[in-house]
């Protein structure tokens, strides 16, 4: 099963002692052994300022195949509602929408929620309403959703208060489905091991307490995910994985970068030129050189019960 890191180096930070003490001890729900920072930079809010329209422009796209999967799944009405949890700038609220009544769009960033107001003009999506806010704090009437969804953001949420919340907002038979990727700093190919130790290197100076892959003890990756929906008694949970080849030039790696909550120009700050320096001189992108990957992907779903006291 894929285990969906997102914009952290995710279990590669062994690297730098500081960051495996704080990826263990946040995966473990252990306390952080450090008295320079209760919670990493990047899981705070903020961590990311100025990233929406990279984010925008340079995450690639979920897969049709598995977007279409997905909403086959849910099993939808006619008139279906969409929660889209940390929706960030639409990324799947955008292009699942055309099969909802209705969708609600929610994510702790502003930036982010007027990058996605931007692009759903754009493209005419006219069913969706933003908000700014905590996906915990979330106001959605009871059972009034059909399908919930969180893309490449469980990681960073209070999950047992979203499990919870969902089994309210969610209709009896309603869906919630929590969807991943592997980062380019994930490593794989060749290529993304040579992003990933540049990455290494200078986050190491711009995190100097450490970063982490997820809040303290929170589930990550797939089968993590379905443990916890199955031990919240969702029904008919399983993981479904995609993959399809994608290539990337050498601007669009750099802008997925800039995209990231760690190596971002916010989470950089002055050592952004440098960091970008060093992927040009580690990668040498001749001109129309293209960089190829397997682009991995996948999500874990499952159904309320109908009946919760059969």
């Amino acid at each position: 099963m894929l285990p969906w890191f997102r914009d952290e180096l995710a279990s590669r930070v062994d690297a730098d002692p500081v960051a495996v003490q704080a990826a263990r001890g946040y995966r473990s729900g252990t306390q952080l052994k450090c008295e320079r920072m209760d919670t990493p930079r990047n899981l705070q809010a903020g961590a990311f300022a100025g990233t929406a329209e990279a984010y925008l422009r340079y995450r690639p796209p979920y897969p049709k195949a598995l977007l279409a999967s997905l909403v086959a799944q849910a099993h939808l009405p006619g008139s279906a509602v969409l929660l889209d949890l940390a929706c960030g700038p639409g990324r799947v609220t955008l292009d699942i929408a055309a099969s909802f009544e209705h969708v609600h769009a929610i994510d702790l960033e502003a930036e982010m929620i007027e990058a996605g107001r931007r692009e759903a003009a754009r493209r005419g999506v006219r069913n969706v309403e933003w908000r700014v806010g905590r996906a915990e704090e979330a106001s959605i009437a009871a059972e009034s959703v059909d399908l919930i969804t969180i893309g490449e953001a469980f990681h960073r949420l209070d999950q047992v208060a979203i499990i919870e919340k969902a089994l309210d907002w969610l209709k009896p038979g309603g869906s919630i489905a929590i969807l991943g990727t592997y980062s380019i700093l994930a490593g794989g190919e060749a290529w993304k091991e040579a992003v990933r130790a540049v990455a290494r290197h200078w986050m190491t100076r711009a995190f100097p307490a450490g970063w982490a892959d997820a809040r303290a003890g929170a589930a990550v990756g797939p089968d993590a995910f379905k443990r916890l929906l199955i031990g919240a008694s969702f029904m008919d949970v399983e993981v479904r994985s995609f993959a399809e080849p994608r290539d990337w030039t050498f601007d669009e790696i750099v802008g997925y970068l800039r995209s990231t909550s760690v190596c971002s120009e916010g989470a950089l700050g002055d050592l952004f030129s440098g960091f970008e320096a060093g992927l040009k001189d580690a990668l040498r992108p001749a001109e129309g050189h293209l960089f190829h990957e397997q682009l991995r992907c996948g999500f874990t779903m499952g159904r309320k019960q109908t009946d919760p006291h059969p």
